[in-house]
């Protein structure tokens, strides 16, 4: 039985390259083409193959459907918490999981840190959306005109020295972090707070959520804090990997920024 289910599973990949005869599948899976038969016939009364009026078989709309219903069912936040529990403990700093909602960028997640310093972040609670690293993130992948509209709509309240004064440096400063893959607030919400984050992607590529890391001056630096870069991206990679079912190795990361935030 298990053989039969692993044949009939490796047809579903070959069909994915394009739509195959019944001799293609046979001679791809190295059975006869009564077996074959038998298999893509089975798929089809489920839904998942079709055969097309050529003779040939293609993926079958019940096989979307499923794939949709189940990326529509993931839970990012539950994906994601192991992974930022893990890196918590193994830095200690605190960390924080946001997605973007109804024009608010919203914290879902937070593991706190282990220092006497904490951060006064609470999930559910908006973040500053023109300064906060897990913000400029989401608010990059947006599509160019959509950016543009959201850019343009925002305040721009002046929280330190560091904060973004207006939408055309917001934009600027998007355009940067979408092509980086990274995005850092060094004191531009409170001028003794620092953070570092990178972005967790869903099955289209498409930036679902944002994690990153803050901690507090007193407690480590802003350029010691960009050291962790490296680390936070290959944390953002797991989730992004178990989040869209991608098991490829994750890409190689660029070396760490110096203490300004350029790489």
């Amino acid at each position: 039985m298990s053989q039969t289910v692993d044949r009939a599973l490796s047809i579903l990949p070959l069909l994915a390259q394009g739509p195959a005869d019944l001799g293609q599948v046979a001679e791809r899976l190295g059975v006869h083409k009564s077996t074959a038969l038998r298999l893509l016939r089975t798929l089809h009364e489920h839904g998942l193959v079709y055969r097309q009026e050529d003779q040939r078989y293609r993926l079958g709309a019940r096989l979307f459907a499923l794939a949709q219903e189940a990326v529509e069912n993931l839970d990012v936040r539950e994906i994601a918490h192991p992974h930022l529990v893990a890196l918590n403990e193994r830095i200690g700093h605190t960390v924080h999981l946001a997605v973007y909602e109804d024009g608010e960028v919203l914290y879902i997640d937070k593991v706190e840190s282990r220092y006497p310093v904490r951060m006064y972040s609470r999930v559910g609670k908006p973040v500053a959306i023109t300064v906060a690293a897990v913000a400029k993130l989401l608010l990059a992948d947006l599509p160019d005109a959509e950016r543009r509209a959201v850019a343009d709509k925002l305040d721009y309240p002046m929280y330190t020295p560091r904060s973004t004064p207006n939408a055309p440096a917001f934009l600027k400063e998007l355009a940067a972090v979408r092509e980086q893959g990274w995005a850092t607030d060094l004191g531009g919400h409170e001028e003794s707070i620092n953070c570092v984050g990178a972005p967790v992607r869903g099955t289209d590529g498409r930036v679902v959520a944002a994690m990153s890391v803050s901690a507090p001056n007193v407690v480590v630096t802003a350029e010691e804090l960009l050291g962790l870069l490296p680390l936070v991206r290959r944390t953002a990679d797991a989730i992004t990997r178990e989040y869209s079912g991608n098991i490829a190795d994750t890409p190689d990361i660029p070396d760490t920024p110096d203490k300004e935030g350029r790489s």
